[in-house]
């Protein structure tokens, strides 16, 4: 009897994964092929004696626990969670009856992207299908970076679970039912030209009390892309294109109109120039006019009245 005793405690204490049960329910299978194979002149009380010498010591080693850095503990008696919370350091314990729960306290982050198997964060899921306000189907890849506010490690455990539960029933749920929605206020237009920092920051500020009311503390929300069907984007360029070459015909246009316009000012100065000379022209201006243009040349030949009479001159600086 003392056998089963001390082998459903060592059991008990040993161990060490509290998520799965206890390992003494395998020890007590190979009990009976024991039994059977003892040796009849076994000393029963050498074997207690040992026995229970060897349960002291594994409660006393059952009696302290480690918080890693990063992490704050929880003491669970008896299946209720005490008040006690355990700070990164060494942390004694009720062997048996006390269990550590443990949450992390550093940032951790759940990303929603196309291949979740590659990605680097701590929790991955796959991207969000939603509709734009125009019915445009888009999706939706994010990040979300949070932590277990220690100061509400008490509550969390009592109303949410571990770590991962609080991913699933908190991050997870609601990130994505508002990265759903919330999109849908937006045309395709808005979102396809960039204006996606409004999406992130509306999310965020929608996402921040429900985090605190469920003991987290939300960091950072975060939209990295918002992906469109691919006749979408091939009718926005599209689009696109006809502007810019309407663009560039019109500018087209508005340079010939200027050339236009230049010429005619120009045509309309010369005009008027023309006017002014013919007002102020006088047989004096025109000698002036010839003197100024003259180069010091005689001319060789003079026609004298008819074309059928021509003087040749001599030159005077022979």
């Amino acid at each position: 009897m003392c056998y089963k005793i001390i082998v459903a405690v060592i059991g008990r204490v040993t161990s060490l994964d509290e998520t799965h049960p206890p390992f003494f329910f395998s020890t007590l299978l190979i009990l009976p092929i024991n039994f059977i194979t003892m040796p009849r002149r076994f000393n029963w009380s050498s074997y207690c004696l040992g026995g229970l010498g060897i349960i002291v010591l594994l409660l006393l080693l059952g009696s302290f626990t480690v918080v890693e850095y990063g992490t704050v503990g929880l003491i669970s008696r008896l299946g209720k969670v005490t008040d006690k919370k355990l700070y990164p350091g060494l942390h004694f314990k009720v062997p048996v009856v006390d269990k550590t729960i443990k949450y992390n306290t550093q940032k951790v982050t759940y990303e929603a992207s196309v291949n979740p198997e590659e990605s680097e964060a701590t929790y991955s899921d796959y991207p969000v299908d939603t509709t734009t306000q125009d019915g445009q189907q888009v999706e939706i890849r994010y990040t979300v970076r949070f932590s277990v506010d220690p100061t509400k490690a008490k509550w969390v455990a009592e109303n949410i679970g571990l770590e991962k539960d609080v991913v699933e029933k908190v991050v997870k749920t609601d990130s994505r039912i508002f990265a759903r929605n919330i999109p849908r206020e937006y045309r395709a237009e808005e979102l396809y030209t960039g204006n996606v920092t409004s999406v992130s920051t509306k999310i965020e500020n929608t996402l921040r009390p429900k985090f605190e009311a469920n003991g987290l503390l939300l960091d950072e929300f975060g939209i990295r892309q918002i992906q469109f069907e691919q006749d979408y984007i091939d009718a926005v360029e599209a689009k696109q294109i006809a502007k810019e070459r309407v663009t560039t015909e019109k500018h087209k246009a508005e340079q010939e109109k200027h050339k236009k316009e230049q010429a005619i000012t120009k045509a309309e100065a010369e005009a008027k120039a023309q006017e002014l000379q013919q007002k102020t022209l006088n047989a004096f201006l025109l000698e002036k006019l010839r003197l100024e243009k003259w180069n010091g040349v005689y001319p060789k030949y003079y026609f004298c009245g008819s074309k059928d009479l021509m003087f040749n001159l001599p030159n005077e600086s022979k």
